[in-house]
């Protein structure tokens, strides 16, 4: 325990200043390349740092790699109301709050209550917001009103006049999608397409998994040729994404929440592939090191109720010396969801990884380059050590493009 105090110690001192690097503006890519898969690929191997590009990913993975990618859609979560004053208000949707699941929210044929972000908020003082929207032609009444004012101004409850529209349809007609906001630039109409990965399916992020988006159906098919497999998962990617970490040290941070959802045979495929795990962006990452701590959380107390699984912000490092193997971890899932007579498992994360982690699931990882004092630029140095510095310089000297619409990294420690 002792051990693991001074674990957890370490990581929450760790000063954010020393993940800070220089970025110009000019550095960052505002739109996308008119092909995805022509990105730049950086590769690190052991040390070693080549040029590639994205197209020839293939050829530069370990030999019958598993690449586990996150199939979250991103939803058009920005909603402007205007008041009679002529005041504007923004609504922001995080995660819905009744019915809590996303699916069941998204096909509510009258009202549902987000967690929202709210801009100009001082100005809005709890009348009931509304606008018209016109779907196949007919027009429709959509309101927001704050659901409970005087204990929870985030919680909005959205309503709309006619039951044959479900919510997704709503919001898909009302809302704009949610770029970053370090691109300085309005949503234009070739994000709805670009800030999306080809294989999205999910509806339930404000934010795309940028390492899918160089992603083509030619890059998917050359690595079906070279022996390859891919898997999918669900992590609902949140607003936090965005946010560097303000204060002095990690300690100060609040990681934000996220819901993951996986089924029996992605746990099965985890169980038996014989090759290398690689993990396409660092919400594939979260997600199944999260898998491994549920294991962990099942395996010690097997009557756990599936609504209690969540991992704790700090939980890897409390518990840094588990000694469970990720296999018994996963089958640990797998005979809760065999408890319960269930296919599918989710859950929530607040998973921090930093300096220190270790790796349980984890082989190898696809990415793109991340903003300075970030939890994601924490992430990358978890598994890279210092190296993560020679990488960035490398790539802001040889021209690099940076963030979400810029170039890749394919990270191996073989």
């Amino acid at each position: 325990m002792q051990n693991e105090n001074k674990l957890l110690q370490q990581v929450t001192g760790i000063p954010i200043s020393d993940y800070a690097y220089d970025l110009p503006d000019e550095r960052i890519a505002k739109y996308p390349l008119a092909e995805r898969d022509q990105s730049k690929l950086l590769v690190w191997k052991d040390g070693q740092i080549r040029d590639e590009q994205f197209r020839n990913l293939s050829s530069c993975l370990p030999d019958q790699s598993l690449l586990i990618f996150n199939n979250t859609k991103v939803i058009r979560a920005r909603l402007h109301f205007q008041k009679e004053t002529g005041a504007k208000i923004e609504i922001f949707c995080l995660d819905p709050h009744e019915p809590s699941d996303y699916q069941i929210a998204f096909q509510t044929t009258t009202s549902c209550i987000w967690k929202c972000m709210i801009g100009n908020q001082k100005k809005w003082k709890g009348e009931k917001l509304r606008k018209t929207i016109w779907i196949d032609e007919t027009d429709i009444e959509f309101c927001a009103e704050q659901s409970d004012p005087e204990k929870d101004k985030s919680l909005i409850r959205f309503s709309w006049n006619n039951p044959n529209f479900e919510f997704s349809r709503i919001i898909e007609q009302a809302g704009s999608l949610p770029i970053p906001p370090y691109l300085n630039r309005e949503t234009e109409q070739s994000d709805l397409e670009r800030y999306q990965t080809v294989y999205s399916k999910i509806k339930g992020s404000v934010a795309a998994p940028t390492a899918g988006l160089h992603f083509t159906e030619e890059v998917f098919n050359q690595l079906s040729r070279e022996g390859h497999e891919m898997a999918e998962l669900t992590l609902h990617v949140g607003a936090g994404t965005f946010q560097p970490v303000k204060s002095h040290t990690l300690s100060g941070h609040d990681m934000h929440a996220e819901h993951l959802a996986i089924n029996r045979d992605f746990l099965n495929q985890l169980i038996h592939h014989p090759g290398k795990k690689i993990a396409v962006g660092t919400t594939s990452v979260r997600t199944l090191e999260s898998l491994y701590w549920l294991g962990v959380q099942v395996n010690r107390n097997p009557e756990i109720d599936i609504s209690d699984l969540i991992v704790s912000q700090w939980e890897a490092y409390q518990e840094n010396e588990c000694r469970l193997f990720a296999n018994d971890s996963i089958q640990s899932l797998i005979s809760l969801m065999d408890r319960h007579h269930t296919d599918f498992l989710s859950a929530s994360t607040r998973i921090i990884i930093a300096p220190g982690y270790t790796f349980r699931i984890v082989d190898g990882l696809i990415t793109n380059f991340h903003q300075p004092q970030s939890t994601l630029l924490l992430l990358i140095s978890a598994y890279l050590g210092d190296e993560w510095r020679r990488i960035y310089d490398h790539a802001l000297a040889k021209d690099y493009r940076f963030l979400s619409y810029g170039d890749s990294n394919l990270y191996l420690k073989i």
